[in-house]
């Protein structure tokens, strides 16, 4: 197999990178420029969560090189994603009125394993493998 072309290597890691700075972005708001969704205000916060770092770790898991055994690419975007919540809440701590949470990091990183764990029960049984 060729090697990859400088090219196609950053156009697989595009996307993650994009999560990362829309990340970094959003945790970089004050506490009293974010939205508030009155009673359903945690459970949207918490949700946003999820589904941001589910996202972030099926582009991790895009990029990375598809000769990885599945189990090792699943669990090396798993942590990656969880790196990048626990260095983002760190970052968070030194917003204006926001504080780290290691729950949050929790938050992130189970909603980076079911996104991932549906990505690979779906490839797993999908007729067409060559997406993977």
């Amino acid at each position: 197999m060729p090697p990859m072309s400088l090219a196609r290597m950053a156009g697989r890691w595009l996307p993650a990178l994009i999560m990362m700075v829309l990340i970094f972005l959003l945790s970089s708001l004050p506490a009293s420029a974010l939205p508030y969704f009155g009673r359903w205000d945690v459970l949207v916060k918490k949700a946003s969560h999820a589904l941001g770092y589910a996202m972030l770790a099926l582009a991790y898991h895009g990029a990375l090189p598809r000769s990885l055994a599945p189990g090792y690419r699943w669990l090396t975007a798993l942590f990656m994603a969880a790196l990048f919540a626990l260095s983002d809440e760190f970052h968070q701590s030194f917003v204006d009125g926001r504080t780290s949470s290691l729950r949050d990091v929790a938050i992130d990183s189970l909603g980076a394993a079911v996104a991932l764990s549906g990505r690979l029960i779906y490839s797993s049984t999908s007729s067409s493998n060559a997406s993977d």
